[in-house]
This record gives C-alpha cells, structure tokens and sequence, in this order.
C-alpha cells in the first residue's frame, strides 16, 4: 500500500501549457489511492477544463473563493489536506506564494494549511533563471516548502532548455517522499533486483523465476525515506525511482562487478536479486544448433556475492540478504545462511505460498536478525514488505 492510501491531497493547477500534464498527475495520485481535491486558478482554465479533473478526481474540482457552495472553501481544504502539491507553478504563483498573498483559492488553501506542500515550476528557461523567480523560489524552500526542480527539454515555442513540468511519475513519487519519515536522509543505499541470465549460447540461458518487483519496490522505499540510492537490476522492464542511480546488468559476474564496486561507499545494501548459483563453464559463442541434440552442460559455480560482501563489510554498515525458500524449516535456514554469510538480516519467503512467490504483486515474509529476532510480515503488497524491511534496517541504523 502506498503512504498516499487514505491521505487528503489537495492539486493545485496553475496557468501554463504544462497544465494539461496535471491531469495524469490528478490520476496517478488516485490510483495510489490518494483522496484528491483539483484546485483550478482562472488562468489555469484556460488551459484545462474543470470537468476533466472533477472526472478522474475524489471531489469536483475547486475554482473559485466565491462561487461553490462552501462560504469558506479555503478553510475546509487547508484543514482537511495531508499534502498540497501544485504543478504546474507559474512564475506568477510562486511570487505570490513567496509574499503570502491570498488572492485566489489557491493561495488562501496554502495559507491556511499545515501540510507538507510540493511546488513544481514550469516556465520558460529565460523566466525560471531570472533573479526574482530565484530569489522566490529559495524564499519557499526557506520557509520549508519542498521546490522540484523542473526539467530540461522542450519547451512550448520549440526552443529547449530548463523549466519542463517533471514527468508525473516523478511528481508523485515526491509527493509519497513528503509523507514518508526520512529515516534514510543522508544515508547511500544500494539494492539488487531481478534474476540474472547466465548463457549457454547467444540465444538460450540458465535463469530463474524472480522478476526483480520486490527489489525494485525496496529501491522505491529507500528512495522515499531519503536515500540516495543505486539500484543494480536485471528486469530491464520495471520502472525505477526516479531519483535512483541505475545500474543495469544481465549475468552474476555482471552484478558480481557492480555490487561490489558500489557497496564501499554504502550504508545498506540490500541483496534482493536472484542471483545464479551456477553457469555454464563454456557458453557457445555461436547458437547450437538444434540438429547436434542436446548439449552437455558443465556447470561452475558463480561468486557468492552476499558473502563477499559480510566479509568485507565496514563498520557501521547494514547489510541485508534475501532467502527463496520451499517447505519447512525455511526459517531455520534463513538463519543459518545469515550468519554463514555474514549479514545482519535476512529476508526470507516461501515461494510456494499463495500469493507470495515470483511475479505475484503481493509477498509475505519473515525478517531473521541475530539472537533469534524474528519478524512476520503478512501478506502484503511489495512495496508494504519494503516499508517493512526498511523499518528493520532503520532499526539497525539507529543502534
């Protein structure tokens, strides 16, 4: 479950072309199962029409101080908000913002509220580097609001350069980060996800199951508490945090490399990935042939990563390995290979449980530390096992 499930966000739109991407924003905030109220400017309507937002929105959307049925909008919507998030944020906007006016529902709704509030600014390069917009928009960040910077691409007219509306996915995932505790703030977190692919020729492979979501989903969590995380992936088709440094590799000694050429500078590092036990001594560099009947296949064994990594683990850092298991005793086990190798946690599952195995998009697994802590963590959706983990590791982090 998303940290927006159940919160009260408020939506402010501005007038600017970037306008139009607010409503995948308005979208995307929902479908996280966010409460979304649309709060339109007159010049945003000029861009948007109020019936496409009051369509994919919880409430009709909001335009004006005067004219709903609520004498004092404003009021009920600055009390009631979790977050306001306003993108796209004009040059105009963030002036009045920075001054405290409160000439529209808008700014009177930002006035009133106590919540956590998000700006997004979308203009011109030329008006996003002008020396008042700067000197308003450190004003906002001094007085705690959160300032995303915006892109570099085109922009309306053609010309390109800085002041794009960021992608809604980036939008929201900064939204969840302000409703998320920054445990992580200041810490490096490297995590793997995805089973890697060892060949056998340049057309067939020794893989696995894993579909690297739960590693991508605590890359996810990691980057909303702060982290400044790198994530090592082989599932070249999952999203990724937008804030995350990606690595993306395909084969064990591939990962082998990255991890540990990033783990030295690390905080954490979660070792979620699948990775091959095994792989062919010799893979063909060419595709055998069908004809020449099945191969005979030598296996060599692949580099323990996780153990490397307890053995040359500095202090202080929190290292953290992940256990696939069948039948029972599988706890016992995951203790056993926690200690063998050297990690401070292991995360293990039954992949044959229901809805706790590859490719579903719930888990259910049980935390092993050392003297005998356990942690059950029910069934849920991999980001919620995530929030789980990672209050785990927070728990180490702070002695």
């Amino acid at each position: 479950m998303s940290r927006l499930a159940g919160r009260r966000a408020v939506l402010g739109v501005c007038g600017g072309i970037a306008a139009y991407k607010a409503v995948e924003v308005c979208r995307r905030l929902v479908d996280a199962g966010a409460h979304v109220v649309p709060v339109l400017t007159a010049d945003a309507l000029r861009f948007v029409g109020a019936v496409t937002f009051s369509a994919v929105a919880s409430e009709p959307a909001q335009t004006s101080l005067w004219d709903g049925e609520d004498a004092i909008p404003h009021t009920r919507l600055g009390r009631d908000a979790d977050v306001v998030v306003v993108a796209p944020a004009t040059a105009r906007f963030v002036a009045a913002y920075a001054m405290g006016l409160s000439d529209d529902l808008l700014t009177a709704t930002l006035l009133m509220s106590r919540a956590p509030v998000l700006v997004c600014p979308a203009m011109h390069t030329e008006m996003w580097e002008h020396v008042a917009v700067r000197r308003n928009v450190g004003a906002l960040r001094a007085a705690g609001v959160r300032v995303l910077e915006p892109g570099v691409g085109r922009l309306a007219g053609g010309d390109e350069g800085a002041g794009r509306l960021p992608d809604p996915a980036t939008i929201v995932a900064a939204v969840e980060a302000l409703l998320t505790p920054p445990d992580l703030a200041g810490r490096r977190v490297l995590v793997t996800a995805g089973g890697t692919r060892e060949p056998i020729d340049p057309v067939r492979f020794v893989g696995n199951r894993s579909s690297g979501k739960q590693g991508h989903a605590l890359a996810e969590e990691a980057a909303a508490r702060g982290g400044a995380v790198t994530l090592v992936t082989t599932a070249a088709a999952l999203p990724t945090p937008p804030s995350a440094e990606v690595v993306r590799v395909e084969t064990a000694a591939e990962m082998e490399a990255a991890v540990l050429a990033g783990a030295a500078a690390a905080d954490v590092v979660v070792m979620a990935a699948a990775v091959a036990d095994f792989r062919p001594k010799a893979p063909a560099d060419r595709k055998l042939a069908k004809a020449g009947g099945p191969p005979d296949l030598v296996l060599e064994p692949t580099t323990d990563i996780l153990a490397a990594l307890g053995e040359r683990r500095r202090p202080g850092q929190v290292l953290v390995g992940f256990a696939a298991e069948t039948g029972d005793g599988a706890v016992a086990r995951a203790a056993a290979k926690r200690e063998r190798k050297g990690a401070d946690l292991i995360v293990v599952n039954d992949v044959l449980a229901p809805g706790a195995g590859f490719e579903h998009a719930t888990n259910a697994v049980t935390v092993v530390g050392a003297a005998g802590y356990r942690r059950s963590v029910p069934r849920g959706t991999k980001r919620e096992v995530a929030a789980a983990v990672f209050d785990e590791i927070a728990r180490l982090l702070g002695g």
